[in-house]
């Protein structure tokens, strides 16, 4: 026992007070600021920008990261008149640093959860169509179940939600995927690093094609009646989404106008002045007018709603028990469809 302690204690990969892979992984004359610091630095490309990031000092980054350096043998950063770049061993430090940060929030709020109760904050980020549906629901649960946790939110599309987990500026994101945008019905890694972010699929969102009433007419797939349509677009993946499913359908859109705005959409449908498809969740809210109808896409056109965290931060308590509050909420009152994934490995 003695000796192994002592093999663990003189490794160069060992860490006092975190224990299993992160530990190994992360050198024993390092601490959590130079991590903080090395990602700090890979988010941001300059030492300014990542000093205010952190509400150090200019000289105080510089200093870390020498000494970071110096005791480690080998360059972290490569410096240029633009900024800094990392090397490959500051990119390797980077990606341990949010799963390090994770392991140490996962200790912090397991201490909190012996004193019966999970408190500290949790951030949070959702797409616009779940800010007035899925996060009202999921922040009145939480309130009601853990009084003590304190949540912030953030509204931002997929990607940049993705980002924000990455770089540890957020604790869970939700997000959404397409047909074809690789992201399938499994919990899935999406970055080019195994498991730095994993994304698990929760609901399926039916996409709708939205037109003028009477635009229906007939027994056609509800796309192909509005080819000689203008169309109204919306983010770029949504748009994107809409090329593909009008191309699957056989024809070209003309689009004329871009909204992200689900209510300005249909304002835009009702007034004559294009159609458009859009996700149940986002008519949940904003509603068809008069004049207004919708279809159904035919084919496996859905979107899948799915819920985003750093890999290893479901062992935070408060992270946990968001997640756990999001699957107990009735889908179908948000117009939304449950889906249980049949794998469970990671992408």
């Amino acid at each position: 026992m003695v000796e192994a302690a002592r093999a663990s204690h003189n490794s160069p990969f060992g860490m006092p007070g975190i224990t299993g892979d992160y530990a190994r992984a992360v050198p024993s004359d390092l601490d959590l600021l130079d991590l903080r610091v090395i990602r700090a630095l890979a988010d941001t490309g300059s030492v300014t920008a990542a000093a205010a990031r952190l509400g150090y000092s200019q000289p105080a980054v510089t200093q870390r990261l020498r000494r970071a350096e110096a005791q480690l043998g080998q360059p972290l950063v490569l410096r240029s008149t633009r900024g800094v770049t990392l090397t490959e061993a500051g990119r390797r430090l980077a990606q341990h640093a949010v799963h390090v940060q994770a392991a140490l929030d996962a200790a912090r709020q397991e201490l909190d959860e012996l004193a019966g109760t999970t408190t500290g904050t949790l951030r949070l980020a959702g797409f616009p169509s779940a800010s007035p549906t899925l996060v009202p629901a999921l922040l009145s649960t939480l309130h009601d179940r853990q009084p003590g946790l304190t949540v912030s939110y953030v509204e931002v599309e997929p990607p940049e939600g993705l980002d924000l987990l990455r770089s540890g500026s957020i604790d869970l994101a939700l997000t959404f995927s397409y047909p074809g945008d690789g992201r399938g019905q499994a919990p899935t890694s999406t970055a080019t690093t195994p498991d730095v972010v994993v994304e698990t699929p929760l609901y399926r969102d039916t996409m709708l094609a939205v037109a003028p009433a009477g635009s229906f007419a007939g027994s056609g797939a509800a796309l192909a009646t509005l080819s000689g349509a203008r169309f109204i677009g919306g983010c770029p993946r949504c748009r994107g989404h809409l090329l593909a499913a009008c191309r699957r359908a056989g024809f070209e859109p003309d689009i004329v106008l871009e909204t992200d705005n689900a209510l300005a959409v249909t304002g835009l449908v009702a007034a004559g002045l294009g159609v458009a498809v859009l996700p149940s969740l986002s008519l949940v809210s904003a509603g068809l007018p008069d004049g207004v109808e919708s279809r159904p896409l035919d084919g496996d056109d859905d979107r899948v709603v799915h819920v985003a965290h750093a890999s290893g931060a479901e062992r935070v308590p408060a992270v946990r028990v968001a997640v756990e509050a999001l699957a107990s909420l009735d889908p179908a009152r948000f117009g939304l469809r449950p889906l249980r994934p049949d794998v469970s490995t990671r992408g």
